[in-house]
C-alpha cells in the first residue's frame, strides 16, 4: 500500500478502504506522507466526495490519531457543539443550565479563528479564569460541582489539526465530508458518547443554505450511528449575530445578564430551548421536548443556572465579583453609538460582515498566534425586523482605535428600509 495509489484511486472517484484511510491518517500524522501528497488527496476528496462509510472511517482514524479522553467515570455526559458563528455565546448560557439540572458537563472548547468566536477566548476575558487546568482537576470539578469548561490541552485528534490547516491553505474548507469528520473526530476523542450539534446556517456560517446544513446534519448523525455515538443535530439561523453582543467580554456580560434573568433575546431563547431539551432527552432527564424547554427556562428564573455559573468560574480560579457586578470589567476606550439614518424597519444585520469587522477591531484572530482584545466588538439595541426612528441609537461600537471606529461608521452596516 502506498499514498500514490490511494491518491489515484480517489482521483478516479473510487471508494477508499478502511485500511487505506488509516494508512493515510497514520502516515500524515507521523510526517511520513508529505503536505503536497496530503493536499492532492484532500483536493480529490473535496472534488469527488466520500461515501458515508468512508466518512465514518476517516472520522474514527482521526479521532484515534492522538490522545483520547475517557469520561465514563463521570456518568451520562452529553456534549454540545456548534459549527460556529457570530455572537455565538450559547455554550456559556446553556452549559450552566444543563449542569444545574443535574447533568454532568465536561466540555473542552476551542479558540476563535477569523470571524467566528471561541468559547475559551470568552472565558479568558474573566479575570483569573484558568482554561488550561489539568485533566485531573477537570474531572474533579465535574464530580464536585457538575461542570467544567476548559481548552483542548490534550493532543486531541492531531490528524484533524493538520488536515484542517491544510484545507484552509488549499481552499478546501467547505467540504461536507471534511467538515463532518473534523467535528465528529474531536467530539469522539474528547470522550463524548452522546452529542447534540448546533448546525448553523446563513451568511455567518460555513453552511450558507438550509439544504447544505441539512446534508451536513444528516451525515454527522449517520457518523454518530456508525460509531455508536447517539447524535442529534439542530439547524439554527446565522444570518444575523446571535443575541445582541458580539465580542468576547461583551458576550460574557450578556451571558451573565441572561442567566440573571434580566432579559432574554428571542433567538438565544429559541436555541437554548431546542438544544437543551434534546440534551436532557439524551441524558434521560425528560421524555419530551416541551418538558425539557420548561425546565431550562425555570432554572434561569429560579436563579439555579446563574449560581452554577458562579460555581464554574470560582472552581477554575475566576474572580466571581466580576460576574456579580459586570460594571467592574474594563471598558473599551471608545463606545460610539450607531444612529438610524432614517425611519423604517431593519432588514439586515449581516453576520459575516459584523464578524469580520469585530475581527478587524481586535475581537478575533486572523492567525492562531494573534492576540485577542476582549473589550472590543458590537452591542446591538435592535434585531432584524425592528422598527426604528431617524436618529435612534441602534447599536454601539466598542473600540480602542478611533480611526477604525470612524471607518466602521462610514460603512452603513445596518440596513434600514
Amino acid at each position: 500500500m502506498n499514498i500514490i495509489d490511494i491518491i489515484s484511486k480517489k482521483r478516479d472517484k473510487l471508494e477508499l478502504t478502511k485500511e487505506e484511510i488509516e494508512f493515510f491518517i497514520k502516515g500524515y500524522t507521523e510526517n511520513i506522507i508529505t503536505d503536497y501528497q496530503a493536499s492532492a488527496l484532500i483536493m480529490a476528496i473535496y472534488i469527488n466526495g466520500m461515501t458515508e462509510r468512508e466518512i465514518a472511517d476517516l472520522t474514527f482514524a482521526m479521532a484515534y490519531s492522538g490522545e483520547t479522553l475517557d469520561l465514563s467515570e463521570l456518568g451520562n455526559v452529553v456534549d454540545k457543539h456548534s459549527t460556529g458563528g457570530v455572537g455565538d455565546k450559547i455554550t456559556l448560557v446553556l452549559m450552566p443550565i444543563i449542569a444545574s439540572l443535574g447533568i454532568p458537563v465536561a466540555k473542552m472548547s476551542g479558540r476563535g479563528l477569523g470571524f467566528t468566536g471561541g468559547t475559551i477566548d470568552k472565558l479568558e476575558s474573566i479575570p483569573g479564569y484558568d482554561t488550561s487546568i489539568s485533566i485531573e482537576k477537570f474531572k474533579e470539578n465535574v464530580k464536585k460541582i457538575g461542570i467544567s469548561l476548559m481548552g483542548q490541552t490534550l493532543n486531541i485528534a492531531p490528524a484533524d489539526k493538520k488536515i484542517y490547516a491544510l484545507r484552509d491553505a488549499i481552499a478546501c474548507t467547505d467540504s461536507i465530508p471534511l467538515i463532518a469528520s473534523s467535528i465528529m473526530s474531536k467530539k469522539i476523542a474528547s470522550g463524548a458518547n452522546k452529542i447534540v450539534i448546533d448546525v448553523t446556517c446563513g451568511s455567518g456560517a460555513f453552511m450558507k443554505t438550509r439544504e447544505e446544513a441539512e446534508e451536513l446534519a444528516r451525515i454527522m448523525t449517520s457518523i454518530g450511528e456508525k460509531l455508536n455515538r447517539k447524535t442529534v443535530c439542530i439547524i439554527t439561523s446565522m444570518d444575523e449575530p446571535v443575541g445582541y453582543a458580539v465580542g468576547n467580554l461583551l458576550e460574557v456580560i450578556e451571558v451573565v445578564d441572561i442567566l440573571k434573568n434580566k432579559y432574554m433575546p428571542e433567538d438565544v431563547k429559541k436555541i437554548i430551548e431546542e438544544l437543551g431539551a434534546n440534551m436532557l432527552i439524551l441524558a434521560g432527564k425528560v421524555s419530551n421536548i416541551e418538558e425539557g424547554k420548561h425546565l431550562i427556562i425555570e432554572n434561569i428564573k429560579n436563579g439555579k443556572a446563574y449560581e452554577k455559573l458562579l460555581e464554574l468560574v470560582k472552581s477554575q480560579g475566576g474572580d466571581i465579583t466580576y460576574i456579580e457586578n459586570t460594571d467592574k470589567f474594563e471598558k473599551a476606550k471608545y463606545i460610539t453609538p450607531i444612529l438610524a439614518e432614517k425611519e423604517g424597519k431593519i432588514t439586515e444585520i449581516n453576520a459575516l460582515t459584523i464578524g469580520k469587522l469585530s475581527c478587524y477591531l481586535g475581537a478575533g484572530r486572523i492567525k492562531k498566534e494573534d492576540n485577542i482584545n476582549p473589550k472590543v466588538g458590537f452591542v446591538f439595541c435592535k434585531k432584524v425586523g425592528s422598527n426604528v426612528k431617524e436618529g435612534e441609537i441602534i447599536a454601539y461600537i466598542y473600540s480602542d482605535d478611533e480611526k477604525k471606529t470612524k471607518e466602521i461608521l462610514e460603512k452603513n452596516i445596518i440596513k434600514i428600509q
